[in-house]
């Protein structure tokens, strides 16, 4: 009986490391500095090329992180494949041509049609003059105006001293051209200068959509010639004060004519996904999500490596994964299903999550939650220099769609012990972060989610973020956090409840 007692106080030692090997502290202490940086310097390397949608670059890293997916042993996320391709479209000009009174004028010399333009005829008996389309705050240049169904004439620039209130995208040319939208124009026609023209671009950008444009008017820009055509003698006199803020109104008759005539190319780019099939409620899923892709090139020679946007949030997935497939090997796996998904696109309009939330490959009614990363590797120009805030992450969204999260938040964060700064919880915050990352895609879905992030900082959209300037020790921990986080809500008993409606935007601050 002695040799039993000593031998089973012997043992206690080896049963307590046992338990210990089996929690949730014991896989999260997986998720390492060395894996991160290896990881990283491969996703921000030169070989990926800035990883701009669509690219051979951004091939090369879903490549990379479907290998790695293989590796962790995630199974395909997309019935047998570990990509979701969706289609991308642009838009070309191969033809154009317009006419004022039966006068033709010459492409470059006299007239440039926008490149995202769709092919299509239009003829017009008249044109509404409407200043130089700006609406913004109290200016308002369609005031008093009906342009619904009619072709819109507008100055290109700006009246001195006018100072945007709403931000420069409002009178841009393309902001012009959603306001002539949204009064109901169904062309415009831009005047402004610079004839003749040796080069301009006759090729579109890539779109998630088909026929872009259709979601806009045409738009023709077009030199004092051609205005001169439509307005007679009021065209110089218009030029001559286009500095003043008192442009008139104005109708002019005349039978206008143009066609442009564009080919459309395809192309695909992927969300890579792994599964990781849980237990009893293996039907139920947990998103955790991260966008892979980046800017790309600049002037074709400049790498935008991005390895804080969002290679820190790329390489955090396979490490989260990587800790959870150990757990499920030893014997720990969650409950629900976690779906691991880096997408592509997020830069250009959050292209590849809204593709998947438009076309889930599980039901969005049975998804708890997405987690979704978007820059956890750096220290913000709000923090840079504080030692005693720098242990901290943005943590956005848990408080919108599930009275669930924010307590999970918090219970998770015992762990890591970071301060979680809700500070863009605040919708009216001017830099809307809750509507600028994947997330978001989910939230419009009503699937409650939370926004890890770092903030901004100098490097941000520059050549310069790079994988030697990343925290890699805080990179370590909020990427545990967000493992904590995704333990606790794919373990717990019942789903996410959904009981807050979804907050529209509103930028009238």
């Amino acid at each position: 009986m002695k040799k039993r007692f000593l031998f089973f106080y012997l043992l206690l030692p080896f049963l307590a490391l046992a338990q210990k090997k089996n929690t949730p502290a014991f896989f999260a202490k997986t998720i390492s500095e060395v894996d991160l940086k290896r990881h990283l310097y491969k996703i921000a390397s030169k070989e990926m090329g800035g990883r701009q949608t669509p690219s051979p670059g951004l091939e090369k890293a879903a490549d990379y992180i479907e290998a790695q997916m293989k590796l962790i042993g995630l199974t395909p996320g997309n019935n047998g494949s570990y990509r979701q391709q969706y289609p991308l479209y642009k838009d070309s000009m191969i033809g154009s041509s317009l006419s004022i009174n039966k006068k033709e004028f010459e492409l470059k010399q006299d007239f440039v049609p926008g490149a995202d333009n769709i092919s299509g005829s239009m003829h017009f008996s008249e044109a509404v003059f409407a200043g130089f389309g700006i609406v913004d705050g109290d200016h308002n240049d369609y005031s008093g105006l009906d342009v619904k169904g009619k072709l819109v004439i507008i100055v290109d620039g700006l009246p001195d001293g006018f100072k945007a209130i709403e931000g420069a995208g409002s009178i841009s040319p393309f902001g012009k051209t959603i306001n002539a939208q949204q009064k109901g124009a169904i062309a415009l026609l831009i005047i402004n200068g610079g004839y003749p023209r040796k080069i301009f671009n006759t090729i579109g950008s890539w779109s998630l959509n088909s026929n872009k444009a259709n979601q806009s008017p045409p738009v023709f820009n077009i030199s004092e010639n051609v205005a001169a055509g439509i307005m007679g003698n009021d065209a110089k006199d218009i030029l001559e004060k286009m500095k003043t803020k008192a442009l008139p109104s104005k109708t002019y008759k005349a039978e206008i004519d143009f066609n442009y005539i564009n080919q459309t190319d395809i192309t695909y780019a992927a969300n890579v996904m792994g599964l990781l099939e849980g237990r009893d409620k293996k039907d139920e899923y947990v998103v955790v999500s991260a966008h892979y892709d980046h800017l790309g090139m600049r002037n074709d020679t400049t790498i935008n490596y991005g390895a804080d946007d969002n290679g820190s949030g790329t390489v955090s997935i396979l490490e989260i994964a990587e800790a959870f497939s150990k757990a499920k090997a030893a014997g720990k796996g969650p409950r629900r299903s976690i779906l691991f998904m880096t997408v592509s696109g997020e830069e250009h309009g959050l292209w590849g999550s809204a593709y998947y939330s438009n076309h889930p490959v599980y039901p969005l009614e049975k998804t708890s939650v997405d987690l979704n990363i978007d820059m956890i590797g750096r220290i913000d120009n709000l923090h840079i220099g504080d030692k005693d805030s720098a242990n901290y992450v943005y943590v956005i969204g848990d408080d919108k769609l599930s009275s669930d999260l924010a307590p999970i938040s918090n219970l998770a964060n015992r762990h890591t012990k970071i301060i979680l700064d809700r500070r863009f919880n605040d919708l009216r915050d001017a830099n809307q972060y809750y509507y600028r990352s994947d997330h978001y895609s989910f939230a419009e879905k009503g699937v409650p989610i939370i926004f890890y992030f770092n903030g901004v900082h100098y490097d941000y959209h520059r050549p310069t973020d790079t994988p030697d300037k990343i925290n890699y020790p805080l990179l370590v921990k909020r990427a545990q956090l967000v493992f904590y986080t995704a333990w606790n809500i794919s373990n717990r008993k019942a789903m996410m409840k959904r009981d807050k409606k979804l907050e529209i935007p509103s930028f009238d601050f």
